[in-house]
């Protein structure tokens, strides 16, 4: 027997394989295949990509061939090879000020040349697996950016759609735009007009006539509208002139000055791959919103698409084609349209090169004007309000500002180094300002430490901490994430100081934890100034997660259930709360700013740990130390930060704008799914989200009177009521026996019997998720009890005058546990569906 041939004993219940000893090898896995929901995509994409890439072409002074290659190269090359699938490239408008630049520097053949080694360039970036890094660049540079290209376009735009010709500057257009306007060109500027009135109005056509209407992407309607007016209207305009395919001009030799050919290709690169990478991010937010989707679609390969960008600016350069990025507006229309694959991409490249080569004299139809006020809508889009008000929300507004104003003025390439210069700026600003305010308040010296405490802010601190006068007691509030050295000592030696004379300080404020058996200094200072007070838990949990309970450890003792318990909870902890408590009879948890305990700072106490038989919980249990431990930690992390809004509410009021009602299951928490605070939402909970109907509450009127005083008295605006997966009280009305015994329970699920006959009934629509029919009985019943209750509520008097009279709004909601996933009942699709909430967009 030879040595390499494996030893097999016979074994009588072993089992003969069935298929043949030498059948052949099972094929190898397959793209996807073509679905009617990429063809229609794709249809969609292409009307929408096709007077776009003319328009952007224009607009760059490069022949019109240029968009329609740079479109078939974008959707074929990249649709193939690149990480994102459902992302489209093409010709992007971002991309338009700085090949009109090149153009006119360099001419159209050397352009082309600067177009294929960005691409080159991009091929090295991303062998080089640096993609993630291009997303480190700060938002407001890129929409800054962006504004500042939108601008420019728009400016030198507004030129044709008056009938005159832009310059290459845009101090020069506006300088001559009030000349354009005293000779303004009557045909033109109606055409123009017409574009952008269909442009904007398409969209918003109402009722079912315009729901189907709105199929049609709003670019081609606008453009397809202005050609047909003007050729009835007998206009002379200029129209889009596509010469020969054979007298294209391709890439050529680049002639020029070294730096400036360096300086361009950077510029080529950077632009490109920003906008490619930031837009594959985002069509990943917009696949993870629609759960029909998140499943088939991978998430995008930024490597990967830096390397499929590369590769389409390498092949659109060399055929003549313009600079190819990710493009937004098309990639939206792809996934609205509900492609699946990226089929649809590179399908829309190939309608692209079919009308480029079969539909030239319909093309050649359209006039330019309708091209450029086409593309001013563009432009004028890519200043977004949103962006704006996100970047003053994070106090980058003057980055922001810089960035724009440098593209506009002087260029992109300088624009973004401005940007960049001016982030670095900022950043160092935050940094180094440490605002340190000091007050007395009953005998109490509150010292706020806001910002960052590094050795340049030890002068003000020590000047602030010597107004403390010594033996009395003070507060430090540390409102920050990073302590140097030289202002830990400067803590440390006041605080050494203070306790010397009889004086106490008490820190508080924002931390990112200590684990149990690390050195600490006094009163919780860490040698490494990363951290303030002490978590009496060792939890790391941040302040804002109360809804983790703080289960980031459980005190082990004697048991084994309850050493089982306690290493279930720590394998659900996140991997930042790994850590265990020490073994022992007794529980040292540090009383540094708990509740209740004694005001020396660094005293402790000690529990006994909880006895091994059972008995009815106290305040040494591991449920009451538990308890203890998220009230702690309520007032060391979360109570600072919402003391002064509390306080205004306890002032003026509740004044809830919804009465939620919803179930009393510990896993549905109504703060955390609609990110809603103190103040906002008045909540009625109880098993199975039933709402009794008037009049049958047999002496339990405590919902009917929770939806009175919400609706005569505080006066919400809307009523929500909101059903769950796995609802016990659901599996409890199908699994029901008239035998049994009639216990409170079972009384108060008798209101869910008009669920279960609505279920069965044949006669109505089957309540159904977005996409999907309900997954089992249960998860049918907890859709179909939600609508029931609905009409419940509504027999309610106060709920149907308030109705009548328009001051309230009824929703019904559902929540699927496992996934994370919020469902609305639509008030558009006919039939009872609930419709998936999506991600909101949080760019920047």
């Amino acid at each position: 027997m030879s040595a390499c041939t494996p030893t097999r004993h016979d074994d009588p219940h072993r089992k003969e394989h069935s298929h043949e000893p030498h059948s052949p090898p099972s094929p190898r896995p397959r793209g996807p295949r073509l679905t009617g929901a990429d063809v229609s995509a794709s249809i969609a994409v292409f009307l929408i990509a096709l007077p776009l890439s003319l328009g952007i072409a224009l607009a760059t002074g490069a022949p019109l061939q240029a968009g329609l290659v740079a479109a078939a190269v974008g959707g074929v090359v990249v649709g193939r090879l690149g990480g994102a699938p459902l992302q489209v490239s093409g010709p992007a408008a971002g991309l338009t000020v700085v090949t009109a630049e090149l153009i006119q520097r360099y001419g159209w053949r050397t352009t082309c040349a600067i177009t294929v080694l960005a691409g080159l360039a991009q091929l090295g970036l991303g062998l080089l697996r640096v993609a993630r890094t291009a997303l480190a660049v700060s938002p407001a540079i890129v929409h800054g950016m962006l504004a500042g290209i939108g601008v420019t376009i728009a400016v030198a735009q507004l030129h044709i759609v008056l009938g005159g010709t832009p310059h290459s500057s845009v101090l020069l257009n506006l300088r001559d735009l009030p000349a354009q306007l005293a000779r303004v060109q009557t045909a033109a500027l109606s055409v123009s007009a017409l574009t952008l009135c269909l442009l904007l109005a398409w969209p918003r056509l109402p009722g079912r006539a315009g729901r189907l209407l709105r199929v049609v992407p709003a670019p081609l309607v606008a453009v397809t509208g202005a050609t047909t007016s003007a050729a009835l209207l007998g206009f002379g305009l200029p129209k889009v002139d596509l010469p020969s395919w054979s007298s294209h001009a391709l890439a050529g030799l680049p002639e020029g000055p070294a730096l400036g050919l360096i300086a361009a290709v950077l510029t080529i690169t950077l632009v490109c791959s920003v906008q490619s990478l930031l837009g594959a991010v985002a069509v990943d937010k917009m696949v993870a919103a629609r759960p029909a989707l998140s499943g088939r679609v991978r998430r995008a390969d930024l490597d990967r698409e830096l390397l499929g960008q590369g590769a389409a600016n390498v092949v659109s350069g060399t055929l003549g084609g313009l600079p190819v990025a990710g493009v937004a507006v098309r990639s939206t229309a792809n996934v609205n349209a509900g492609a699946v694959s990226r089929n649809s991409t590179m399908l829309h490249g190939v309608l692209v090169v079919i009308a480029a080569l079969l539909m030239v004299p319909v093309l050649e139809l359209i006039p330019l004007a309708s091209l450029a006020a086409l593309v001013m809508a563009v432009g004028i889009q890519m200043v977004s309000l949103h962006h704006i008000r996100t970047v003053t929300r994070h106090r980058e507004v003057l980055v922001y500002a810089v960035t724009t104003v440098g593209v506009v003025f002087l260029g992109v390439l300088e624009g973004v180094a401005l940007g960049i210069g001016m982030a670095v700026a900022v950043a160092l600003h935050r940094l180094t300002r440490t605002r340190i305010t000091h007050h007395e308040t009953e005998g109490v010296h509150h010292v706020h430490v806001r910002g960052q405490l590094t050795f340049l802010a030890v002068p003000r601190l020590s000047r602030t901490l010597h107004l403390v006068p010594q033996g009395a007691h003070a507060v430090v509030e540390l409102d920050g994430s990073f302590m140097d050295h030289a202002a830990y000592e400067s803590l440390q030696d006041w605080q050494n100081t203070q306790r010397a004379h009889g004086g106490t300080v008490e820190l508080v404020g924002r931390r990112t934890g200590v684990r149990i058996g690390e050195p600490t200094g006094p009163a919780g200072l860490h040698p490494d100034g990363g951290t303030t007070a002490p978590d009496p838990s060792g939890c790391r949990c941040h302040p804002w997660t109360p809804w983790r309970n703080h289960q980031c450890a459980i005190p082990e003792s004697g048991g084994p259930a309850q050493r089982n318990n306690a290493e279930t909870t720590t394998a659900r902890a996140p991997e930042d709360t790994e850590h265990t408590e020490p073994s022992g009879l007794t529980t040292k948890l540090d009383a540094l700013g708990a509740p209740g305990t004694p005001g020396t700072p660094g005293a402790t106490v000690e529990a006994p740990a909880p006895p091994s038989s059972p008995r009815a919980p106290d305040a040494t249990t591991p449920t009451a130390n538990q308890l203890a431990r998220g009230i702690s930690a309520f007032q060391r992390n979360t109570a600072p930060l919402v003391r002064s809004e509390l306080a205004r509410l306890a002032r003026e009021g509740q004044q809830p704008s919804q009465l939620f009602l919803t179930c009393a299951d510990s896993r549905l928490v109504t703060s955390m799914i609609t990110s809603s605070g103190p103040g906002d939402l008045f909540v009625v909970r109880n098993v199975g989200n039933l709402v009794p109907p008037p009049g049958e509450e047999s002496g339990d009127d405590s919902v009917a009177a929770a939806i009175e005083y919400a609706v005569d008295v505080l006066r919400v605006r809307s009523i929500t009521v909101c059903g769950h997966s796995g609802c016990g009280a659901m599996q409890a009305l199908l699994t029901a026996d008239q035998d049994t015994a009639q216990t409170p329970l079972r009384r108060w699920l008798r209101y869910g019997g008009p669920s279960v006959a609505r279920m069965a009934d044949g006669s109505r629509p089957a309540a159904r998720l977005a996409g999907r029919a309900a997954a089992d009985t249960v998860e049918q019943l907890c859709l179909t009890n939600v609508i029931q209750q609905l009409e419940h509520l509504r027999a309610h008097d106060s709920v149907s005058r308030a109705l009548r009279a328009g001051e309230l709004e009824l929703h019904g909601m559902y929540f699927h546990v496992g996934e994370a996933q919020a469902y609305l009942l639509s008030e558009v699709h006919e039939g009872e569906v609930f419709d998936h909430v999506g991600v909101a967009d949080l760019t920047a």
